[in-house]
């Protein structure tokens, strides 16, 4: 899952790692999401969280919902942006145009100044997820990694992880049947129905 909105989510600034509160309509998307998945009724063997403010603001509802601790985990964190964070897309298109381009051509590869590639997040990502224990775990991140572990879970590192669409609070599930390292399988790619006014949720 990720995190709920921020301010800076709403005003179009790249957050990367720095370290957010929620905003008034983020506690309401975690407050949504956290009753969604208690009326599921399913039970869950552990939460991790990506250890940023935003992330563990999102984590602690579903905690108190489903009677389980939050266990934070930097490796759960967002790409790390470097010099970029705290920049509104509009400065970034035209001071960093070639930065961002380098981002488009070779996703993995290219590092943000002062910052990360998606291939570092992969790595720690990796690392995350080969410790994981058996079950089925709740884990609170951001879009980076969100988009990272969807082509983890399929093997398709030559894709376009920019262009999956990764709202706050939406629900991606993936299941590795014989554990990670392995192939995996994509059941559910940003599930925000929580969000929706249909959705009756309070």
């Amino acid at each position: 899952m990720r995190h709920g909105e921020t301010e800076l989510n709403a005003s179009g600034t790249w957050q990367g790692q720095l370290d957010v509160p929620l905003s008034k309509t983020g506690e309401m998307q975690a407050a949504r999401l956290a009753a969604r998945l208690a009326a599921l009724g399913e039970t869950f063997a552990g939460i991790y969280s990506s250890d940023l403010a935003r992330a563990m603001a999102t984590a602690m509802p579903l905690a108190r919902a489903l009677g389980l601790p939050v266990r934070p985990d930097p490796r759960l964190r967002e790409i790390c942006l470097g010099e970029l964070a705290g920049k509104p897309r509009g400065h970034l298109a035209e001071a960093y145009a070639e930065v961002l381009e380098a981002t488009r051509e070779d996703p993995w590869g290219a590092r943000f100044p002062g910052g990360e590639s998606l291939g570092d997040v992969r790595e720690r990502l990796e690392a995350f997820l080969a410790a994981l224990p058996p079950g089925r775990h709740l884990v609170v991140t951001h879009a980076g990694p969100i988009r990272v572990a969807v082509w983890l879970a399929l093997g398709l590192f030559s894709a376009e992880p920019w262009r999956l669409r990764i709202k706050n609070t939406s629900i991606t599930r993936l299941v590795f049947p014989q554990g990670f390292p392995g192939p995996g399988e994509v059941h559910v790619v940003g599930d925000a129905a929580h969000l929706e006014p249909w959705a009756g949720m309070p």
